[in-house]
């Protein structure tokens, strides 16, 4: 079949990408097709010429594909999806473009490639077009051919990939997963796509069922999402823990108010009082305010003397100000809970 132009009609470029956004994009689209088709796992890899390529084993690109629409298919998918509409494509292909990457595209339905050329009668105006043979083909699946990617490229890119980050899953629930603190920021992802980084979180999380609100809140370029997008579903992967690890790290974070050093997960009353609720059950505990320490000095040893001698432990009204002291801690008791 001949070679025909299909124009992208691309009219807002993403100027805050870089390259790894774009591949971002193509692992992202591999990923889904993976999923949706149940085939083999997808590949990337280097060839001999240096360029990288972006494999799957699904049912192949078409140039429809390079529509901007609504994907109704990845809409309706089960849970994992990663896209939900036809816009990153476009985008990693401008984006290429831009930063002097050169792309190959071929699969099972044809073999695709860039280039500028006039818009469809309007001669003084060039825009990115896909240039395309429509064909079947042998190769099953699609692959992505990049010239111009470097290592630092793809290793970025692939570092935004839950699949790739070699976290540690803590615990899995009906919301999502809790995952290990590593070093630096702990890392918030959204379907397995980090979303954003919490310099103080005490864990990283990867969000798998999304509200409603999330579903409207994330923007196109996946970039800057902000804590108020997804610190609903963050508390409801919380409050489903059940893990020891998990649970204990919550209860030592409760020890550590009168420091000023807890995780802002604590500063959510629902998980400080789960926290709470998890210390009562593991030690005896009282409570104390910052003003009955003031006012009445020696509660606290009478408290410890009564919790030490087998008594009923005594509780104070339970509130924000409230400072926990366990029986059990040396330490609580000379920093007298404050």
């Amino acid at each position: 079949m001949p070679l025909r132009e299909f124009d992208l009609n691309i009219e807002e470029v993403l100027e805050n990408w870089e390259v790894e956004h774009a591949l971002r994009e193509i692992i992202a689209n591999a990923l889904d097709e993976h999923l949706i088709s149940s085939t083999a796992e997808i590949r990337i890899f280097k060839d001999s010429r240096g360029a990288w390529h972006i494999r799957d084993f699904g049912r192949g690109l078409r140039i429809e594909h390079f529509t901007l629409n609504e994907n109704q298919e990845k809409l309706n998918a089960p849970s994992g999806i990663i896209g939900k509409f036809g816009v990153g494509l476009k985008d990693a292909l401008a984006t290429f473009h831009r930063r002097g990457v050169e792309v190959h595209i071929q699969s099972s339905c044809g073999a695709y490639r860039l280039k500028r050329a006039q818009k469809h009668g309007f001669s003084d105006i060039v825009t990115l077009h896909v240039e395309y043979e429509d064909a079947d083909t042998d190769l099953q699946g699609t692959v992505v051919i990049l010239v111009g990617v470097t290592d630092a490229d793809m290793a970025k890119a692939k570092s935004l990939f839950l699949k790739f980050a070699g976290e540690e899953v803590l615990e899995t629930g009906p919301y999502g997963q809790i995952l290990g603190r590593r070093e630096g920021a702990a890392r918030v992802y959204i379907l397995g796509v980090l979303a954003s980084e919490e310099p103080n979180f005490l864990f990283s999380y990867n969000i798998t069922s999304l509200t409603d609100s999330m579903k409207k809140r994330l923007n196109r370029e996946r970039l800057n999402v902000g804590r108020t997008t997804y610190a609903d579903r963050v508390k409801a992967i919380l409050k489903n823990a059940s893990d020891e690890r998990v649970q204990q790290l919550l209860v030592e974070q409760v020890k550590k108010r009168a420091t000023g050093d807890q995780c802002d997960e604590m500063t959510w009353i629902e998980i400080s009082q789960m926290a709470l609720n998890l210390m009562h059950e593991e030690s005896q505990v009282v409570y104390f305010t910052e003003a009955e320490l003031q006012s009445r000095p020696n509660v606290l040893d009478t408290a410890m003397r009564r919790m030490s001698s087998g008594e009923r432990p005594v509780w104070s009204p339970v509130r924000q100000t409230s400072a926990p002291c366990s029986a059990t801690s040396p330490s609580l008791r000379r920093r007298a809970c404050s």
